[in-house]
């Protein structure tokens, strides 16, 4: 995986990140969902660097970057903007001031995060899976709870959640988690799914549960605010999403929805569940490599 980049650790204000590089050409950001890392991209980013130069980071809490002692008021330094500080700091420690960025699930709602904050910086953005986190705890209903658990799971207070996790084999973890319905593991490599299972620790545990109580908690207060006060997305927004996800299963337009919260917005549903760059890379691949052209730059 990952053949054509070189991997390094880079110390942010607020977390030590994990990330790999590789290829030329106009930068392009990758962001992974939970309970994932970069290497949930790993079957498109070769392909990716052949155009663009590619960064794909460990979200803070997750893979190989640090996990936040303190977790802030509200979990503020769990929160999507904090997230999205990190990549920000570090694209710019690359040299990096204006970039395309991409990111599935949680990744996403750290790129929307990223784009609200700083569309001078994310010029081009495309979102993988998911609906803005204030539609949905805003329009939540049994069948988004069935397919949704872990959102209310996860935000109970510590250490309950922590410790049921970690209570548990870590590939016993994963297989149930990642192996949806109808689909299974068949789409994620032996390599990848071993990383993944790596991954799950006592750390990523913490701080994917921090991540999961802040987009309760202090995320909701900043989109709350961020909707009353009329602010969207102005940069071209490309939405992704899996048609027999959770995403397209419960909400079906997914971008009648999203262009409440963005000017420019275009997508697609695509054939396969939730794990859309391991799903279906060939679309994803396809789409990206449309949307993030280098005469978009």
């Amino acid at each position: 995986m990952f053949e054509r980049f070189t991997s390094g650790d880079f110390q942010g204000t607020g977390a030590r990140i994990h990330y790999v590089k590789g290829g030329g050409g106009p930068p392009l950001l990758l962001l992974h969902g939970n309970p994932l890392t970069h290497v949930s991209w790993h079957k498109i980013a070769d392909r990716l660097a052949e155009h663009f130069t590619v960064v794909a980071t460990d979200l803070r809490g997750y893979g190989d970057s640090s996990c936040p002692e303190d977790p802030g008021e509200n979990w503020s330094n769990y929160s999507f903007r904090a997230m999205a500080q990190d990549p920000l700091e570090l694209m710019e420690h690359l040299g990096f001031q204006q970039f395309f960025a991409a990111g599935h699930d949680r990744g996403a709602r750290t790129v929307h995060r990223m784009g609200l904050d700083h569309p001078e910086r994310a010029t081009r953005i495309a979102l993988l899976d998911i609906l803005p986190t204030h539609y949905i705890w805003t329009h939540t209903s049994k069948q988004w709870a069935n397919s949704s658990w872990h959102w209310n799971f996860m935000i109970q207070p510590p250490d309950f959640p922590e410790r049921m996790m970690a209570s548990v084999p870590a590939r016993w973890y994963m297989e149930k988690k990642l192996g949806k319905a109808g689909i299974g593991l068949a789409p994620f490599t032996d390599e990848a799914f071993d990383e993944y299972v790596r991954c799950f620790d006592e750390k990523t545990i913490r701080g994917s549960c921090g991540d999961y109580r802040a987009a309760a908690t202090i995320d909701f207060e900043y989109d709350s605010a961020d909707v009353e006060a009329g602010r969207r997305l102005t940069q071209p927004t490309l939405v992704l999403w899996g048609r027999v996800s959770h995403t397209g299963r419960v909400y079906g337009d997914v971008l009648k929805i999203w262009r409440e919260y963005a000017d420019d917005v275009q997508g697609r549903a695509l054939e396969c569940g939730h794990y859309v760059p391991e799903h279906a890379p060939e679309d994803v691949y396809d789409d990206l490599m449309a949307f993030f052209k280098p005469s978009n730059v």
